[in-house]
């Protein structure tokens, strides 16, 4: 008799709120289109509070690994086994990997946006970049662009959140060897004629929250200057619609997304799936 198995292989989202997380569709289509049906993504809203409950409930459920997001990623880190080399010099993680009840944690979301940038013909090496915003995003950003060769990295930020901020900027100066420095987010922040590339690692912008852009002065981004969101969702955002008029060339956070996603598909299932059908499932439910 051939033997059939009908057991669900589980991986997911934590987020709060998780509700506009599009992760599902992207995912599953990628899942249908590798031909393994019995793999399930789960869209899972967990209370701050709840998070080690989660965890406990992923090992009971023998889930094979979850994506962490808002506003989990440096939480969660607390409940891990082991995180990745990348990942602990972030000081953010982003996804799980399950083997037996031991939990691996790594960083996708900088591999993502490093291959998002390259897409576009962009290069850190050598450049002068502002990151507005010092969450999980901000952190994997600034990293993996010093990692490849920044020249010198801006963090703008929140002065409530100071301590994040001035810890990612100890971060790159001992760490990388890129020159940084951290700049208080109290008003409309001018972006710096020495600026090559302006990338926005805040949440401002996301669904359902479509109409709000990042406090900075537009007219202070030039024809010359790069700009990058990390949004995916609605994925032309206002921000780049201000960067757009300005002359400046722009890319929206569709493709870090799907990197990371693509990236995450290859360590839970082993096998690589396609991105054209993840973006085309993404484009649907955006559109």
């Amino acid at each position: 008799m051939k033997e059939i198995s009908f057991l669900d292989n589980l991986v997911g989202v934590f987020g709060h709120p998780a509700a506009d997380n599009p992760g599902v569709v992207i995912q599953e289509a990628a899942f249908n289109d590798l031909g393994i049906e019995r793999w399930r993504f789960l869209t899972i809203d967990v209370d701050p509070d709840k998070l080690g409950d989660a965890i406990a409930g992923l090992k009971a459920m023998k889930m094979r690994g979850i994506n962490c997001t808002l506003p989990h990623k440096l939480a969660v880190l607390e409940y891990l086994d082991e995180i990745s080399p990348a990942a602990k010099l972030i000081g953010a993680v982003n996804m799980i990997v399950n083997t037996d009840g031991k939990l691996f944690g790594d960083n996708t979301d900088g591999k993502g946006f490093m291959e998002s940038l390259s897409s576009a013909g962009i290069s850190a090496e050598g450049k002068n970049i502002v990151i507005l915003g010092a969450g999980g995003a901000g952190r994997a950003v600034a990293v993996e662009t010093a990692l490849a060769g920044a020249k010198h990295i801006t963090i703008v930020n929140i002065p409530q959140d100071e301590k994040l901020a001035a810890s990612l900027i100890e971060l790159l100066k001992t760490k990388t060897g890129a020159a940084a420095e951290y700049i208080p987010w109290t008003d409309a922040f001018k972006v710096p004629l020495d600026c090559d590339i302006l990338i926005n690692a805040t949440p401002i912008g996301l669904y359902p929250n479509v109409n709000d852009k990042p406090n900075i002065d537009y007219d202070t981004i030039r024809p010359d200057l790069f700009v990058q969101d990390v949004i995916p969702n609605p994925a032309f955002t206002p921000f780049l619609a201000e960067a757009e008029k300005r002359g400046a060339r722009w890319n929206t956070g569709m493709g870090m997304l799907i990197n990371q996603a693509a990236i995450n598909i290859e360590m839970w299932t082993g096998l690589k799936p396609n991105k054209k059908v993840m973006t085309k499932a993404f484009q649907s439910v955006i559109s």
